[in-house]
């Protein structure tokens, strides 16, 4: 019996709380594997979230709280480390006595052809954990574009690099049927009801995307972040809330390291709660990938659990009565390892 598919969740995730210096550059070490997908907020200054990933390179970035084409800097970051990342210079990413966090994710490199759709793009996948970065061109016709997850992909990001466009989201928890509906990570809109996936659900080597501008325009450059499913890894699901501070508790399977949950049946922020700027509950700290707003402490929202998460209050942000809610959330630890031991006893 499998009970989970990945022991050292840290192997694959980790979050990176750091104090700028306004050093030239400033290496921030023990995220424990090399990244290859970087996400930086200033904590404590009212700047944008900032996206690195290793197939755009370190001098490409993009913002998930706008609609903006990819920034090209330098500076900002300097290099994807084997412990970590390095940053330059620049109040976005190192200003002094500002606080951020770098969320990290593990992929496979800079990437390698994949012509399993109709599209060839390029992929760098890590099957393990079940995440991947796909670089691709539109067509303008309805077309299929290969992942290399090696699994049906449970949500995904995908955002247009060389003009304006939205982050638009694919995610399995959508109530009614998720081929036909997204999310838009930089706004706060419900569910949008579009022909955006070609109305076709994933499968285990490709996603699908319709004829619209945001993810397939003749010529247009793009790049998608997906995530498949893993036990004792990651979960994408959906929960209604209760309008309590005995709030809904959702069964994840593991003690959570991050979770990022949205109100998908109304209007409110996206907001992202982790456990280094929260090792213990109630998790309060919230940073919110539409809004560029500084961090926010003013409510406290959710208990991390050995095998799930529990709101704690009846905000509309994660609890309101009769409210449905889409999560991301990736491990700390398995609930049970694959040996059948509790996972906190390692």
């Amino acid at each position: 019996m499998a009970y989970t598919d990945i022991d050292k969740s840290d192997e694959h995730f980790n979050t990176a709380p750091y104090t700028g210096d306004s050093a030239t550059t400033q290496a921030i070490t023990g995220v424990g594997f090399q990244p290859d997908w970087v996400w930086i907020k200033g904590r404590s200054s009212a700047v944008n979230h900032n996206l690195w990933d290793v197939i755009r390179g370190t001098t490409k970035y993009l913002i998930s709280n706008n609609t903006g084409s990819e920034n090209t800097d330098a500076t900002l970051f300097n290099s994807f480390n084997s412990d970590g990342f390095t940053v330059g210079n620049g109040g976005i990413v190192n200003d002094s006595g500002v606080t951020y966090v770098g969320w990290c994710w593990k992929a496979n490199g800079s990437g390698s052809s994949n012509t399993d759709g109709s599209i060839t793009s390029t992929v760098s996948a890590n099957t393990t954990s079940g995440f991947s970065i796909v670089s691709y061109t539109g067509t303008g016709s309805a077309s299929t574009v290969g992942h290399g997850l090696g699994s049906v992909p449970a949500c995904y990001f995908i955002k247009q690099r060389n003009t304006t466009g939205g982050w638009i989201v694919y995610h399995q928890g959508n109530t009614s049927a998720p081929e036909t509906e997204y999310l838009r990570l930089d706004k706060d809109d419900s569910t949008v009801d579009d022909a955006i996936f070609n109305d076709t659900l994933p499968t285990s080597s490709v996603f699908s995307i319709g004829t619209n501008a945001p993810v397939n325009t003749s010529s247009g450059t793009y790049i998608a972040y997906c995530f498949a499913q893993k036990k004792g890894f990651s979960k994408f699901g959906s929960y209604i809330g209760n309008g309590s501070s005995d709030g809904t508790f959702v069964y994840t399977g593991f003690k959570p390291a991050m979770i990022i949950i949205k109100k998908a049946d109304g209007v409110e922020e996206w907001g992202i709660y982790d456990n280094k700027r929260d090792p213990f509950n109630v998790a309060d700290h919230r940073l919110f990938p539409n809004l560029s707003d500084s961090e926010s402490t003013t409510t406290d929202m959710l208990d991390f659990t050995s095998n799930g998460f529990k709101c704690r209050t009846s905000n509309n942000m994660v609890g309101a009565s009769g409210g449905e809610y889409i999560y991301m959330a990736f491990a700390e630890n398995p609930f049970v390892t694959s040996t059948g031991i509790p996972g906190l006893a390692r």
